[in-house]
């Protein structure tokens, strides 16, 4: 029986030939899992079947949900097909016999009416499976490598959360067993450092139905550990030149018109909200209200300009249910937002502070494996139209990354609707990319809200705005880091930076003596008075990942001094206050990475 995959074709823009196999592979792997699952569950209906980065996944139409153990039959069937060396054989067909051939996948007729009338329809057959699609493919299913199921998960038709749901089946797949082998191993320790997972075991943040969904709660330790990280990158801010503002939650729908976003963004927006004949919405962006406070700050002049506005700004996006997860995926979102209005002649200096601004922020959270991606407009997409200004834009940031020598890989289709941007994609500690902070620049904006200064000749110019982010948003940071330290914060960064351990009742009063003392120091402490034996409250401390466990007993309180455990468990032994407070705050104030810098 034919079936059909796969409307997206790997895509051209693999860094080289080495990528372009592996990715052929992935494709291959799809269309055997699909010709798998066909095999035990025969009236399945077919979705889509890509390679994506790591591995491939397919998304069908099922009588019934999968288990685990319908996994690991149709990766049984799975090597069967890869073992039989069938190959991939390529033959194009008519819209007209694709339409009879594929009649009974509903999906598949879908994509097959949705396809341009000059699109050459072709198909791909292996053993008795044919799928639609562009390809390519391995030569036969021998040349697949080592692979592996992962998991299943639901996934709207088309992303859209009124098509049907569909099982997802996610697989990943590698030259050889070895490089599977490393690719588990770094899954498994992905999932010990689950920023969900870790969160609820560290009392960081919580999410309740009675609240919503993406809406994350922040308990004191949380919000200990947002206002570090927000305080940080507004003390680097203020001290590169940023002026930091506020502009509110609620913004005019009107104003998102004159902008363009109402028609390049309204989906992610919530619902408006009606008031009499004004209508408003929840602010999802800040570029509109930070050009409009420019405006509404008089009359400018070019001896102002660069002015940088900044802000630390709550976003509400409307983002679909399945796509939330976690912090990384909120509907509530605080933005270290930045707007900087300047000359073109200012473009090139203005973009080398935002990148010394982000090299220093990322250096001292250790993020300093990272590479640059020049984001372009594609053929399609919502891009507001106007040629000139865009060719003027991305000449621009090029001529910026240029000048600073930064070495970069153009994306088309990923630039925002009104300008390109740089993204900066850092790895983790365990490997894994993530973007983080972007550097844009609009020609657009600023002249469809009316941003003018007035030049040295006198006349009104439309300034140039550079949108800016270091750490993106403050919420999906927080998760990359709890990530990527494993819940181990740095010493600057420990919502308890040490813990004081009475070894019995009647050391309780010194505890709360250097308590006391720690907290006037401005050291972040705790005492654990619990019943507890003393060995059991250091391995708590341990597993809370705070740094600094300080055990008090008669000869402490005797020498006002106490004995210091590190949460790597490593004994300092007996230390004075005098000498463990300096430690402390030399770790702090230095942001090390380490507990114990600046010791001799």
């Amino acid at each position: 029986m034919a079936q059909v995959s796969d409307e997206t074709a790997i895509q051209a823009d693999v860094e080289n030939d080495d990528e372009l196999e592996l990715a052929k592979m992935r494709h291959s792997a799809a269309h055997v899992m699909a010709e798998a699952v066909l095999s035990i569950f025969p009236d399945a209906k077919l979705a889509i079947g890509p390679a994506i980065e790591n591995g491939f996944y397919y998304d069908f139409d099922l009588p019934r949900s999968l288990t685990p153990d319908d996994l690991e039959a149709i990766e049984k069937r799975m090597a069967e097909i890869r073992k039989g060396a069938f190959p991939f054989k390529r033959d194009e067909i008519s819209r007209e016999d694709a339409l009879a051939y594929f009649a009974d996948q509903p999906y598949k007729v879908e994509l097959i009416n949705d396809l341009p009338d000059d699109e050459v329809i072709s198909r791909y057959t292996q053993d008795t499976f044919t799928d639609l699609c562009r390809g390519p493919h391995v030569d036969n299913t021998s040349k697949i490598g080592a692979f592996k199921l992962l998991n299943v998960a639901g996934a709207y038709w088309r992303g859209d959360e009124k098509r049907p749901m569909l099982q997802r089946i996610y697989g990943t797949a590698w030259r050889n067993q070895k490089e599977l082998d490393g690719y588990l191993e770094q899954l498994e320790e992905a999932r010990k450092r689950d920023h969900r997972k870790l969160g609820r075991e560290l009392g960081l943040f919580y999410f309740s139905e009675d609240v919503g969904p993406g809406i994350p709660l922040f308990t004191p330790k949380g919000e200990m550990l947002r206002h570090l990280m927000e305080g940080y990158v507004r003390e680097v801010q203020t001290r590169y030149g940023y002026q930091h503002v506020w502009t509110g939650h609620l913004v005019r729908e009107r104003l998102y018109r004159k902008s363009g976003h109402y028609d390049n963004y309204a989906d992610v927006m919530f619902p408006p909200m009606i008031d009499e004949d004004d209508v408003y919405r929840l602010k999802p962006m800040n570029c509109p209200s930070h050009m409009t406070l420019y405006n509404e700050m008089g009359v400018h002049s070019y001896r102002e300009l660069p002015l940088r506005f900044a802000e630390f700004a709550t976003l509400y996006r409307y983002e679909m249910s399945g796509t939330l997860s976690g912090l990384t995926r909120v509907r509530a979102l605080t933005q270290d937002d930045c707007h900087i209005f300047c000359t073109e002649a200012q473009i090139q200096e203005e973009f080398s502070r935002c990148l010394r601004l982000i090299t220093e922020v990322l250096r001292t959270y250790g993020l300093t494996n990272y590479r640059v991606q020049l984001s372009l407009p594609g053929s399609e997409g919502k891009y507001v139209r106007d040629d000139e200004k865009w060719a003027k834009a991305v000449a621009a940031l090029r001529g910026a990354l240029d000048v600073e020598g930064i070495e970069y890989e153009a994306a088309e289709g990923e630039a925002a609707f009104y300008g390109p941007k740089a993204d900066f994609m850092a790895k983790d500690a365990i490997g894994r990319e993530w973007q983080l902070s972007t550097i844009q620049v609009d020609f657009i904006q600023p002249e469809r809200l009316g941003c003018e200064y007035i030049g040295e000749d006198g006349q009104a110019h439309t300034p140039v705005v550079l949108h800016r982010a270091v750490t993106g948003t403050t919420e999906r940071f927080l998760g990359l880091l709890i990530e990527h330290f494993a819940g181990a914060f740095p010493v600057w960064l420990a919502p308890v930076q040490a813990r004081i351990i009475p070894i019995a009742d009647r050391h309780n009063d010194y505890a709360a003596e250097v308590h006391r003392q720690l907290t006037d120091a401005g050291i972040r402490s705790e005492i654990d008075d619990a019943s507890d034996r003393m060995q059991a409250k250091i391995r708590r401390g341990q597993v809370e990942h705070v740094p600094y466990m300080l055990v008090v007993g008669d000869k402490e309180a005797e020498n006002h001094a106490v004995a210091v455990r590190l949460r790597t468990n490593e004994n300092l032994g007996a230390m004075s206050l005098d000498e463990f407070i300096p430690l402390v705050l030399a770790v702090n104030d230095t942001k090390s990475l380490s507990l114990q810098a600046n010791v001799e």
